[in-house]
């Protein structure tokens, strides 16, 4: 796993032994990135990453410039690599909280971020529900866009805000964007 872009470009992140989580893999992430490079700047940006497993997506933007990241993570062991490697890059702009993505979604009801990053399990029970925990909560901004990663087998493509699905390898982003009404 490495740093695409940003100050911190190249840079290897190397996860524990013990870890579960499935990061997004580099080649997916590069590809995404350079698809949400055409919509939005980096720099400065307010982001929220849910399900933030091995916090790959929150030091991406943090190496890009964005100036403040949510990063939510329930899983101890991940939380504490994520908080680790926070430090051992210097990144100021990254806080990391240890709670269920759902609770974390009704606790910050009334902050907005101009990108949401959520990369449930693929096997969790509610991942159906992620982009409701999302948009029921106020949580984008106008003009911001949320990407919510799947398995191929999940279709959000009739929900509101939907605005493309893409695909690279066995890796599924759909892309929700909230443009003025």
């Amino acid at each position: 796993m490495r740093i695409i872009s940003g100050t911190h470009r190249g840079r290897q992140i190397f996860p524990d032994k013990n870890f579960t989580a499935r990061p997004t893999t580099d080649f997916a992430k590069e590809n995404l990135f350079n698809v949400l490079s055409n919509y939005m700047d980096f720099e400065g940006l307010k982001a929220l990453d849910l399900f933030s497993g091995t916090g790959s997506i929150s030091y991406e933007l943090a190496s890009r410039g964005a100036t403040e990241i949510v990063a939510v993570e329930l899983n101890y062991n991940h939380y504490t690599f994520i908080k680790r490697t926070i430090c051992e890059l210097g990144f100021k702009s990254i806080r990391v909280y240890k709670n269920d993505t759902f609770a974390a979604c009704k606790k910050l009801r009334g902050q907005q971020f101009n990108l949401i990053f959520a990369d449930p399990p693929y096997n969790l029970p509610r991942i159906k529900e992620v982009p409701a925990a999302i948009f029921d909560n106020d949580l984008l901004a106008e003009e911001g866009i949320a990407v919510i990663e799947h398995p191929g087998t999940i279709d959000y493509s009739d929900l509101p805000y939907f605005a493309e699905h893409r695909e690279y390898g066995s890796v599924n982003f759909s892309i929700f964007r909230k443009t003025k009404s």
